[in-house]
């Protein structure tokens, strides 16, 4: 099996930080029942080395509030996070009562070359963990692809998982979190990696765009 090795990591380790942003929705005669997303992340959801409030789970909670929305978004992003580490941390968070499940990760076990069939399997045990204790749960998965340094079976394999995940679990999928933002410095923090927060607005319209449609879609 070929192993992947690449000499940056998109994440560093960090504490658990579940924090809770509430949209302020416009007002309206018949409020609407409050919504409940989970944000299941690494780095990218954590809004590494910015503020809470400038990464892209607070950013969606006023999108939504801005829409008329009713929305509660628990950002349970944690620089550094795996799928494996997702999946440990899963049972605690499933505490809260949860509508919209946006996992995003994955590209952390890529830089480490953990198998793409292991990936895989987390994904899908975070999933199914999640629907047995939600049924009516609604699941969007974030797509990540590798550098495409080369046509190599792994790079092709892990880019590809993202859309077969959603297809067989019947979620929305945003094909490309980091759509727009990729190799551009100037959306960029110094390290070359991760958003900065002109681009973490970013990443909050790329997903803004498929979560909108699971808001407005009823279990």
């Amino acid at each position: 099996m070929r192993i992947l090795v690449l000499s940056v990591c998109l994440s560093f380790a960090g504490a658990i930080h579940l924090s809770d942003t509430q949209s302020a929705p416009v007002p309206r005669r018949d409020v609407p029942k409050v919504q409940t997303v989970l944000v299941l992340g690494d780095s990218l959801a954590a809004g590494y080395r910015l503020a809470r409030a400038q990464a892209f789970p607070a950013l969606l909670a006023k999108k939504a509030g801005a829409t008329g929305f009713n929305v509660r978004v628990l950002n349970a992003g944690v620089s550094g996070d795996t799928t494996a580490g997702g999946l440990r941390r899963l049972s605690n968070l499933l505490d809260h009562r949860i509508d919209i499940l946006v996992l995003e990760l994955g590209i952390n076990d890529a830089f480490r070359g953990v198998p793409i069939e292991q990936i895989r399997s987390n994904l899908q045990s975070i999933i199914d963990r999640a629907k047995a204790r939600f049924p009516s749960v609604r699941i969007l998965i974030t797509g990540m692809q590798l550098p495409q340094f080369s046509e190599d079976d792994y790079v092709r394999a892990f880019g590809e998982m993202f859309g077969e995940l959603a297809q067989k679990n019947n979620a929305a999928l945003v094909p490309f979190l980091l759509k727009g933002i990729a190799r551009d410095p100037a959306l960029s923090l110094p390290d070359a990696i991760h958003p900065n927060a002109i681009g973490q607005r970013i990443l909050a319209d790329n997903v803004w765009e498929f979560l909108e449609p699971l808001l407005r879609k009823k279990p």
